[in-house]
């Protein structure tokens, strides 16, 4: 029997957070401008747990992902 399995590092980050990360990572100078009211499920926290009890645990960090990744394609647009 085969069953989903959430792929995650089970911890979250508000868009918010996300953004401003973002932002400093690609050096952005400008404004954010952030919607304040509430919208669609407040908390995305994934259950890893059934990931974690095959031996798999996230190795790159979201800050040097994003980095990583926008290193490698920033010169392609």
């Amino acid at each position: 029997m085969r069953s989903l399995v959430n792929i995650g590092v089970g911890s979250d980050i508000s868009i918010k957070d996300l953004a401003l990360l973002i932002k400093d990572i690609v050096g952005f100078e400008g404004n954010i401008v952030f919607d304040t009211k509430p919208d669609g499920t407040f908390r995305k926290l994934m259950d890893v747990s059934k990931l974690n009890s095959f031996g798999w645990k996230a190795s790159i960090g979201l800050k040097e992902g994003i980095t990583s990744v926008y290193e490698q394609v920033k010169d392609q647009f």
